[in-house]
Formats: C-alpha cells, sequence, structure tokens
C-alpha cells in the first residue's frame, strides 16, 4: 500500500486541473453567450427563449456536447442555440441581428471583464504574495478570457447558423434575406467541413489575439489605480 501511495504522489495531475478550468471557464462562456441572445430576444419582444426555460445561468439548459469538446479542444465551439421566433419582432431583420450580435458582445465584455479581474488578482498576489488559490484564479479568468474572446469571433463568422449570418442576413433585401434562412440548416455541414478541413484555424486564432490584445489595454486601468493607491 505504501508502495501504491507513492507511486499516486509521484503522478502530475496538472494537466486535469488545466482541464477542470477549461470546461468551468467554456460553461460560463457558453451560458453567458446563450442567456444574452435569449435576454435580447426577450427586450425586443420574442417571449420564446423565456417560455422555453433559457433565460437562465444553468449550464445544463445551454451545453451542445460537441460544440462543448470543441471549445475545450481547439479554444472556439457553441452552445445550444436559443430559439427565437422572429415573427415576434416590431422589426424582424434588425431585431434578429441585434439579438444575434447579443451573444459575441455579451463575449467580448466577459472577455474584458475577465482581464480585469485577472489584473487586480495579480496585483494582490505580489502584495500577499503568491498561493495555490490565488494562482488557480488566475488561470481560471486567463481561461475566460481566451474562450471568450474565442467564442465571440467563431459567432461573428457569416455561416449559417452562427451570429454572423444573422447580421448579414440583416441587410439584404427581404427577398433574398427568406431565401437565405430557408437554406440555414445545411450552413452546419459547411460549418463542420471547414472546421475540420482546418481553414479557420489561423484567422480564428489571429482575430483571437488581436481582440485580446485590444482589451489588455483597456483592462489594465483598475490593477494600475489599485497600485497607485497602496
Amino acid at each position: 500500500m505504501h508502495g501504491f501511495t507513492a507511486w499516486l504522489h509521484q503522478l502530475q495531475f496538472g494537466w486535469l486541473s488545466d482541464m477542470l478550468l477549461i470546461v468551468l471557464a467554456s460553461l460560463l462562456c457558453i451560458t453567458i453567450h446563450e442567456t444574452c441572445h435569449g435576454l435580447a430576444a426577450y427586450r425586443l419582444g420574442d417571449p420564446t427563449a423565456k417560455l422555453a426555460g433559457r433565460l437562465t445561468l444553468n449550464p445544463l439548459r445551454h451545453i451542445d456536447i460537441l460544440g462543448l469538446l470543441m471549445m475545450a479542444v481547439a479554444r472556439f465551439g457553441w452552445a445550444k442555440p436559443v430559439p427565437v421566433n422572429m415573427y415576434n419582432f416590431k422589426n424582424p431583420k434588425r431585431d434578429m441581428a441585434l439579438t444575434a450580435l447579443a451573444g459575441p458582445v455579451s463575449n467580448i465584455l466577459l472577455a474584458w471583464a475577465a482581464l480585469v479581474v485577472r489584473g487586480l488578482l495579480m496585483v494582490l498576489m505580489i502584495h500577499r504574495g503568491p498561493n495555490s488559490l490565488g494562482q488557480w484564479l488566475i488561470t481560471f479568468t486567463e481561461y475566460v478570457a481566451i474562450l471568450s474572446a474565442g467564442l465571440a469571433v467563431f459567432n461573428l463568422i457569416p455561416i449559417s447558423p452562427l451570429d454572423g449570418s444573422k447580421v448579414l442576413f440583416a441587410v439584404l433585401p427581404s427577398q433574398k434575406y427568406a431565401k437565405l434562412m430557408r437554406y440555414e440548416r445545411y450552413g452546419m455541414l459547411l460549418l463542420m467541413v471547414v472546421l475540420l478541413a482546418g481553414w479557420l484555424d489561423g484567422p480564428l486564432y489571429y482575430l483571437r489575439t488581436g481582440l485580446l490584445n485590444l482589451l489588455q489595454p483597456l483592462a489594465l486601468w483598475p490593477a494600475e489605480l489599485l497600485l497607485r493607491l497602496r
């Protein structure tokens, strides 16, 4: 028994804790994303998501297993789409675009907030000394920022059923918009082909990195202010 215990202590479980943090961060990002879709639709006059029980921060109501795995492995993924009935909107095309944009915008704000919290935690670690909990929280905020930024740029791709397609369709004439909406169900097949072929890996990486580089200076001021006050 002693030998078995010693062997267990020699094992490296860092990858397991990292995977746990990634999954938790992914759940937070997709939950915020889909809930904000539903809230936007509800505020614009469509109660479909509310009636379906999707205006909730319970991640179990939003998980798409394949999308979650993609988030954990590739840092880009998706959730179970919130149901929306565009015919409940006063201005269907405009309000559908606003509802679609609510998800990526919420992820951009979440990425910024995660970077703010990361900066504050690092200041606290400097003054109080490093500890395991603080490092765990810093790593978690880093994953939230990366995954949330990735979710934002990924969903802005104008391929149905991603949010970018809703925004693109909104600027098209009504006849073309209605025609394209009929082919929405084929978009996921196209999307999977593109993802599996790796054609989007490079562009998505640079867009995510560019977004994080843009947000980083905007997120540093609370930490800098805390440093000045101490």
